[in-house]
């Protein structure tokens, strides 16, 4: 009873702390000290989005890579042989730091040492899931930049691909978002591309519970021998690899999910009436939730005020 009681007041305090962490973030912040901050981001990621279809889930992902390690707080872009961009999940496999880099520069010419690498990041994700067709939202503002980038942070609290439902949903809940925000947040994976290595086991090892189809496709691209074609990539929603839509969810219906964790969305467990929701509706459904999930996720352990700092170089402290 007593250790029940406990688990209900740590998160009564992340959910606390969340909210007044949001009460401090404001839609305009940046309305009077950098007017054109959300023009000139907005400007370089359709740019970017533009030159090449898969930078906007780059971009997408670099938030959620933010966010999941040490809080909202632009840790992931610094460069450092023990930083976050070094991690198992993201070596090899983050992109986009060069658009970030591009972005930075326009902004402190425009108005020097005010838009943090932080809000940059949440920014260019929502700039990126509207330039592929998907839901817009009103992005919170006045993340400070952070001064400590973890590799082993990265490595313990990123969810892996490998994931079954129950440690999924631990991974969201440690940060004091909900199963439901996780299943909302995951239709993220309606574009994008995964590695081999990162759904080899599931090709092979679990292939009976993928679409027959399918399997024999990435075969082709992905043998079965670990270190042999382990950077081939392949797209989370081979429907609509470069549109923000509900076929991610379509495609579990049909056992189409690429990594072990997406199909755990639908599998006889208790996201399956939420992924067959979504499935089913895109706009009031699906849409709804992932801009509110965005949200809320763009709130996690942010650092405002005079805490922290405003980088001039995104890849290095001040």
């Amino acid at each position: 009873m007593a250790t029940s009681m406990r688990a209900c007041a740590i998160m009564a305090l992340l959910f606390l702390s969340a909210a007044l962490v949001s009460a401090q973030l404001s839609t305009d912040f940046y309305d009077k000290t950098c007017p054109n901050a959300l023009g000139i981001i907005k400007g370089a990621v359709r740019a970017a989005v533009s030159n090449e279809s898969r930078m906007g889930a780059s971009l997408l992902r670099l938030h959620f890579h933010d966010c999941f390690v040490n809080g909202c707080d632009g840790s992931v872009l610094l460069d450092g042989d023990t930083g976050e961009k070094n991690a198992v999940p993201n070596k090899n496999s983050l992109r986009g730091f060069e658009v970030v880099d591009g972005i930075k520069a326009q902004l402190e010419d425009s108005c020097a040492v005010v838009v943090s690498c932080a809000d940059i990041l949440a920014v260019a994700a929502r700039d990126s899931v509207v330039a592929l067709g998907g839901p817009t939202w009103d992005v919170e503002l006045g993340r400070r930049d952070g001064s400590t980038s973890s590799q082993d942070a990265a490595n313990s609290d990123l969810p892996a691909p490998t994931l079954d439902l129950a440690d999924l949903i631990k991974a969201f809940t440690d940060k004091g978002l909900t199963a439901e925000d996780m299943v909302a947040l995951s239709g993220a994976h309606t574009i994008g591309q995964a590695r081999c290595v990162n759904f080899r086991d599931r090709l092979y090892s679990e292939n009976a519970s993928l679409d027959s189809t399918l399997a024999t496709s990435l075969q082709a691209k992905c043998p079965s021998t670990d270190g042999n074609g382990d950077d081939t990539t392949s797209p989370l929603d081979p429907s609509t690899s470069y549109v923000f839509d509900n076929f991610y969810y379509k495609n579990l219906l049909c056992n189409k999910g690429l990594l072990h964790s997406d199909q755990q969305l639908f599998n006889g467990g208790s996201a399956d009436a939420q992924t067959t929701g979504y499935a089913s509706r895109r706009g009031a459904g699906f849409f709804d939730d992932f801009r509110a999930a965005m949200v809320k996720m763009g709130g996690i352990g942010v650092v405002t005020g005079t805490s922290g700092e405003v980088r001039v170089n995104c890849r290095m402290t001040n």
